[in-house]
């Protein structure tokens, strides 16, 4: 199979999906002649001009809105966000319109809109306004799928998936795994919305893990593989959430450590580690451990970034820290 970094792979669904339905266009801030503010638009402008791929201006609340406002008449846009942070001006069209109009008209309407995000700007000093993980909040509003493109394979697949989709999707792009490259066909391929990866077998403990945290969860395993046995699952999508493949894996090991870069308070993480309580509780030999951020902004000193953003280390300390491991 060939190679490509994550980048290359959803400029490849995106040009995929264009050529494939002429019902989906492009919008966003710059991602018409500038590419994107990442580069993953460059090329497509002269592949589908300006009507499919179209320059807004600096309003997420016009370029959410006016998609969803597309997307009940027919159309199949991919909004892009520059950062996560800024979704929150697009909130409302998210959480008050495009993710209620199915249930307010009684299944007649259906808003079938890709958002493509950035999070995950720790690592490169993007500072307190331009690093938030912010898949939590959109997991609390009904109607909205959550996918998260953890590998290059799942960034393809998923993503096509996503603009397939009937349902209004949010799709967060971790910026520290744009340039990280992995295997996928040669041929166009999808990947089910709401299925979870086991990415790593083992029997000991189980680590669910999203994101950079995931090869982090990885590379753990490995380490400790000598002495702890360690499986690692991602989840890909948090809404829905995969909770029999998780709940499947947590009675097998009786012990969990759910990782994530978003906030711990009412975070991602915490929710995983409670539907697994809920789900395997009988089976579990110890209480599930939250590996993620503490409740403070993320700082633009790289040092103090280090300290409050979750790491191999936090893993596999929370591993080892278990009973009787």
């Amino acid at each position: 199979m060939p190679e490509r970094s994550m980048r290359d792979a959803i400029t490849e669904a995106l040009d995929e999906e264009l050529e494939r339905d002429s019902s989906t266009y492009l919008i966003g801030e710059d991602v018409a002649d500038a590419g994107g503010s990442f580069g993953l638009t460059r090329g497509l402008l002269d592949s589908y001009g300006p009507e499919r791929v179209i320059d807004t201006p600096i309003s997420e609340a016009a370029i959410v809105g006016s998609s969803a406002g597309a997307a009940l008449t027919g159309s199949r846009p991919i909004a892009e966000i520059m950062y996560a942070d800024f979704m929150g001006l697009a909130a409302d069209q998210v959480m008050n319109q495009a993710g209620l109009f199915k249930y307010m008209f009684g299944g007649d309407a259906s808003v079938p809109m890709t958002i493509r995000t950035v999070n995950g700007g720790a690592g490169f000093n993007a500072a307190a306004q331009h690093s938030k993980s912010l898949h939590g909040l959109f997991m609390h509003m009904a109607g909205v799928r959550v996918v998260l493109a953890s590998t290059v394979y799942d960034a393809k697949g998923l993503l096509k998936s996503a603009i397939r989709c009937d349902d209004p999707v949010v799709f967060f792009e971790h910026m520290g795994l744009y340039n990280r490259k992995g295997e996928i066909p040669a041929e166009s391929y999808t990947l089910p919305l709401g299925e979870a990866a086991v990415e790593r077998e083992g029997d000991d403990v189980t680590v669910v893990a999203t994101q950079q945290l995931l090869h982090d969860a990885l590379n753990v395993a490995e380490t400790l593989s000598g002495d702890i046995s360690v499986e690692v699952i991602n989840p890909r999508t948090l809404a829905p959430l995969d909770r029999e493949t998780l709940a499947e894996s947590a009675k097998k090991t009786g012990r969990v450590v759910v990782a994530d870069e978003s906030l711990i308070r009412n975070g991602p993480a915490s929710y995983i580690a409670g539907r697994i309580e809920e789900d395997a509780f009988y089976h579990l030999e110890a209480p599930v451990s939250v590996v993620g951020v503490d409740d403070t902004p993320i700082p633009f000193s790289p040092p103090l970034a280090d300290a409050v953003v979750p790491d191999a280390e936090a893993i596999e300390n929370a591993i080892t820290a278990l009973p009787r491991l």
